[in-house]
């Protein structure tokens, strides 16, 4: 078994119960005032970990371990923003290091997209001694493949989408051969379309919902799944916004045009699907989806998007945040305690798909949940909106 399969089978039985309880409301906290806008972990981690502002620099956090013993290995951890998404996959890092043992200093720093502050984070990691690079999300990861790769430093990406479909491996079955080792936030969609053909068999009308200023969404996750439903002879509805900041107002107009064109082949809206993508800008506005979206359910590639009541998707396929951060996890400690090559490593993808279902929505529209849906899925809420499964289990 290849070390890729192996940390492949040891993640599998992991949920994503956390992040969704993160999403959903549970503790979360700024660690410092100074970088609040930005910054933020699970609370628990205030056992393990002490989280302390960099004083002149609020794009700076330093983590390291309580009571920790030994040297610290040293790991810099590159943001391009402030994300939700991030402050699932940062504390996930810390829980599996943590589990793990491992003390660690951690320098989080947050360059804000700009080329600048990038070329000054890299150099901050080299001269701390850094032992492993965490690129958080795809601009990051691309922002290093373009200026570090071959730098001495190993790289592992987090809450990043596919880098075959972006252009930066050309093959799943190999590494990468440099400084890099890719994580995956996409699954192949032929499987994900396999999965909605069996949740809807007789699909007709399929919209995809993305932010057309998210590049890695619209390249690796909505073209892809929109050739495909063509090929298979669904009508595919793209629903683009132009302006991140204005999603909600764009939406409340993109989406009732869709619902009105999805119902001139579909009148009762019974063989009809809204496909939310990885886009921030676009699933953080649920609420506005589900209150323009009438009776067709709306599914996501973003598991997060599930969540206690009724601010929530029907049902997602895809993997979760916590998911591919505890996948990444394993990548870069494998990388620290030198049993595997960053160079060697395949690009990880995490399988099975993370499935989640909100049976408050389900009960809404009037759904039929295929069993085989609800007894592989992940995580579930019950018919009051309230969490009743936290694993697969």
């Amino acid at each position: 078994m290849t070390q890729t399969h192996m940390l492949h089978r040891i993640f599998v039985a992991c949920s994503i119960v956390v992040c969704l309880m993160l999403l959903a409301g549970s503790p979360a906290r700024a660690a410092e005032p100074g970088y609040s806008s930005w910054f933020r972990y699970e609370a628990t981690l205030g056992a393990q970990w002490d989280f302390t502002a960099v004083e002149g620099d609020e794009n700076q956090v330093r983590i390291t371990r309580i009571d920790g013993s030994g040297p610290a290995r040293k790991v810099f951890v590159l943001y391009p923003k402030p994300s939700s998404a991030y402050d699932v996959a940062i504390s996930k890092i810390l829980t599996v290091f943590a589990n793990k043992g491992v003390n660690a200093e951690f320098t989080v720093y947050n360059y804000g997209g700009d080329e600048k502050q990038g070329e000054q984070a890299i150099a901050m990691a080299e001269k701390n001694g850094s032992e492993l690079i965490f690129s958080m999300g795809s601009r990051s990861t691309a922002y290093l493949w373009n200026n570090y790769k071959g730098g001495e430093i190993p790289v592992v990406s987090v809450c990043s989408k596919d880098p075959v479909l972006l252009g930066q491996m050309d093959s799943y079955d190999h590494g990468s051969g440099t400084n890099f080792a890719f994580t995956s936030l996409n699954m192949p969609v032929e499987v994900q379309m396999a999965y909605i053909v069996d949740f809807m068999p007789d699909l007709r009308n399929f919209a995809i919902l993305v932010d057309s200023q998210n590049v890695s969404a619209v390249e690796t996750q909505a073209n892809p799944m929109a050739e495909l439903a063509r090929e298979k002879g669904i009508n595919v509805v793209m629903l683009s916004v132009d302006d991140p900041k204005n999603a909600a107002a764009e939406l409340d107009t993109l989406v009732p045009s869709a619902v009105a064109t999805m119902r001139k082949s579909d009148p009762l809206l019974e063989r009809s699907i809204f496909w939310i993508t990885g886009s921030t800008a676009v699933f953080r506005e649920i609420e506005t989806i589900n209150a323009n979206a009438d009776r067709v359910p709306v599914l996501s590639v973003v598991p997060e998007v599930v969540a206690e009541g009724p601010d929530s998707a029907v049902m997602s396929i895809g993997i979760s945040f916590e998911s591919n951060a505890h996948l990444a996890s394993l990548y870069g400690y494998s990388v620290l305690q030198g049993t595997a090559k960053v160079s060697d490593l395949r690009v990880g993808i995490v399988s099975p798909p993370d499935i989640a279902i909100n049976f408050l929505k389900v009960r809404e529209i009037g759904l039929d949940i295929p069993f085989n849906f609800i007894e592989s899925a992940t995580f579930i809420y019950g018919y009051d909106g309230q969490a009743v499964r936290s694993t697969g289990g």
